[in-house]
């Protein structure tokens, strides 16, 4: 059996790292959480359509996608997603959109962030 690795990308174990630390000095185990979703092989990690989030998320709600948005469907409601990655018709589809790094430093306790996937 072959000893696992986790990613290899420099900036996604940057990530994983950052999101460790402020987990270990928030006390908050949503950001070690994130990290651990993160750690996973591609084929593994969340894969979540706009359809989805439409359907599981309240009005004015902050969410996290450790994984990849897909831009299948349409989103009415004012939601703020923060994801790992995007599709391009997600990218086009959504406005109110930011990376893991900026959710951290809004809200580094991680309260009243849900995670989706």
């Amino acid at each position: 059996m072959a000893k696992r690795t986790g990613p290899s990308n420099q900036h996604t174990q940057e990530l994983i790292q950052e999101l460790k630390k402020l987990g270990h000095s928030q006390n908050s185990n949503f950001w070690k959480t994130i990290a651990t979703q993160l750690e996973k092989s591609t084929r593994q990690r969340r894969i979540v359509n706009l359809s989805k989030i439409e359907k599981t998320t309240y009005d004015k709600e902050v969410i996290i996608v450790p994984g990849k948005v897909l831009g299948n469907g349409s989103l009415t409601k004012n939601v703020t997603i923060a994801a790992f990655q995007w599709s391009e018709t997600a990218r086009e589809k959504v406005k109110n959109r930011m990376s893991i790094q900026e959710l951290m430093k809004k809200n580094p306790t991680g309260k009243g962030v849900r995670i989706i996937g």
